[in-house]
């Protein structure tokens, strides 16, 4: 089939763009067409043949930025400018989309989180339209949700927030939806009554992934520290929800000088930087300065050096590097640094986040140190202690977690999936 993907940014390093990648590569492999409309494409170049450029539908274009602004953080006291500017500029999209769907001759439509969650307005109604008007089998690719977000997308305007009830998330009768965890699928039943199709967040096994190197082989001594050292990765951006204070106390109650936490996210995601001067103060209380480091400047996706030319380091490379990997969220819409670890046969420290963990991954049989609220007993710390200790228990852990993974969280589990979303969304116009 000829299949169009509607997203608002491609490429990068946030989990919808990175998970839209795999879906490309699986339908490709299955033989399908893939032509992609998006406001941006991030660190990735643009095929002129199959990939078109729709800049209103940006995250950052004007346009959706001034009515983020309006509808959910400086409201203005008449709603009625607000909801002109949705209409107008929807119409924008809305034209665009239709021309891109009929000069491509698109037989199968994804919206990729852009009928999900209300980060751009405009696009997601324009989506609306286009899918009632063009009558074509969509699938939605649903990664998040407003309820899922607090009073992230609550406005003080009640036209808004009916608004956002009718457009989000996209309900036509020609659309199926494709959810990443148990709770969403069962929320959106109860909330909407409308069936899915649980797709969990996938990597591809059958790669080599966190395989030592000539260049990675670097990597210690760049940081500061040696090939004997101990190394706990925390992989994932500096927010709060990341639970990156439990991997510091972790650090400090091991009390072992050898043990080392590298931290890749980059303090930029904190808005404010309220969270990672809470983790700089939490590292100078303990004293930890010598065995912690912010290493986002060393880290860059895909590994490429940098605007001085400077060699930059993949998250392979270090998951190549790391005794073991700490994920202590608090919440996670699915946990994709979870599955990296796996593949990259590494053993890992978790918090039971909700409502995701137990239900998604962790009933899967996966072997892990396991927190309930992120408490540290000394009981998780003795168990921690030992594995990164005992290389050969580390290592029977890693693989009998990588072939779980394997099992249910690889391209394999996902070329089924899309099998079936591609059948009943095609069902539902015959």
């Amino acid at each position: 089939m000829r299949i169009g993907i509607i997203i608002g940014r491609i490429g990068g390093v946030d989990g919808v763009a990175l998970e839209t990648e795999k879906w490309i590569d699986v339908l490709r492999s299955m033989g399908h067409e893939i032509f992609i409309v998006s406001g941006q494409f991030q660190e990735r170049s643009m095929d002129p043949v199959t990939e078109t450029l729709v800049p209103e539908m940006s995250f950052f274009s004007p346009e959706s930025y001034w009515s983020q602004k309006k509808a959910f953080f400086y409201p203005e006291t008449d709603p009625q400018e607000l909801i002109e500017h949705l209409n107008l500029y929807s119409k924008v999209i809305y034209k665009k989309i239709l021309d891109w769907v009929r000069a491509n001759k698109i037989e199968l439509l994804i919206s990729e989180n852009a009928s999900a969650l209300p980060s751009h307005l405009e696009m997601g109604l324009a989506i609306n339209k286009a899918v009632h008007k063009l009558g074509i089998p969509t699938i939605t690719h649903d990664h998040d949700f407003a309820w899922e977000r607090d009073d992230r997308y609550r406005s003080p305007h009640e036209e808004i927030n009916k608004f956002v009830e009718t457009v989000f998330p996209l309900m036509a009768p020609n659309s199926i939806h494709a959810v990443i965890n148990t709770n969403a699928q069962i929320t959106l039943k109860e909330k909407f009554g409308r069936d899915s199709v649980n797709v969990p967040n996938v990597m591809d096994f059958s790669l080599p992934f966190g395989i030592k190197n000539e260049k990675n082989s670097k990597l210690p001594g760049y940081l500061g520290y040696s090939d004997d050292d101990i190394f706990l990765y925390q992989i994932t951006r500096i927010v709060k929800r990341k639970g990156i204070e439990v991997a510091i106390q972790l650090l400090d109650k091991l009390n072992e000088k050898r043990i080392k936490l590298i931290i890749t996210g980059n303090y930029a995601d904190d808005s404010g930087n309220k969270y990672y001067n809470e983790l700089v103060e939490l590292i100078h209380d303990l004293k930890l300065g010598e065995q912690v480091r912010f290493a986002y400047d060393m880290f860059h996706n895909r590994g490429l050096s940098n605007a001085k030319g400077q060699e930059m380091f993949s998250l392979s490379d270090g998951y190549a590097h790391a005794n073991a990997c700490t994920y202590f969220s608090t919440y996670e819409g699915f946990g994709n640094a979870f599955v990296e670890a796996v593949l990259a046969k590494r053993p890992i420290f978790v918090n039971n986040y909700k409502p995701v963990y137990m239900p998604d991954i962790g009933s899967k049989g996966f072997k892990t140190v396991m927190l309930e609220d992120n408490v540290l007993t000394e009981q998780a710390v003795n168990e921690v202690a030992e594995i990164i200790n005992n290389p050969g228990l580390a290592q029977e852990i890693a693989m009998h977690n990588f072939e779980l993974g394997k099992k249910h969280f690889s391209y394999d589990t996902l070329r089924e999936k899309l099998q079936e979303l591609i059948e009943k969304a095609v069902a539902l116009v015959h």
